[in-house]
């Protein structure tokens, strides 16, 4: 199981729905994931589907629950996600608190955990984090990991900064 000083990586199951569907339906949370918009519960099973089928796909991909070691709260997800950006084969970091944990580094503790992990087990030379352009937030995480904007693109309708580190 993957962890770092604080969290506990471990993957979604079915008991984690009411936990997801509070990251999905908090405006604040998802504000700058998609199209912006919280999500309703038959969404929130879709968006559950797409996680499973990122397991199945490849064992070490996928948005996974990150707990906190200290009291074994759930405070976010994050992962490393498959992604297709102008034809090529990706891997994004993935990551999301909850608003009640923001500020407090979780982002980018996790975020550097998944970076090396993707480097030293995974042997992965090039990460990618997709992030809209107002979410200053995600992209000061992504700039403490290492990374720097490579561009600027149209993802599913939505602007999008595409950073990016080699490792």
């Amino acid at each position: 199981m993957l962890s770092s000083q604080r969290l506990l990586f471990r993957r979604y199951d079915n008991n984690d729905f009411p936990f997801l569907m509070s990251l999905l339906s908090d405006p604040a949370v998802i504000q700058f994931i998609g199209n912006g918009k919280p999500r309703d519960e038959n969404e929130g099973k879709k968006f559950l589907s797409w996680i499973y089928r990122t397991y199945e796909s490849n064992k070490n991909m996928g948005l996974m629950v990150l707990v906190n070691k200290a009291d074994n709260t759930l405070i976010g997800h994050a992962g490393l996600v498959p992604q297709t950006i102008d034809g090529k084969e990706e891997i994004e970091i993935g990551y999301w608190i909850s608003r009640e944990h923001w500020g407090k580094g979780y982002a980018t503790e996790a975020a550097h955990t998944l970076l090396e992990h993707g480097t030293k087990h995974l042997q992965h030379e090039r990460f990618i984090a997709l992030i809209q352009p107002d979410n200053f937030a995600s992209q000061h995480v992504a700039q403490k990991i290492g990374m720097s904007l490579d561009k600027k693109l149209v993802l599913n309708g939505q602007n999008v900064h595409v950073y990016s580190k080699y490792t």
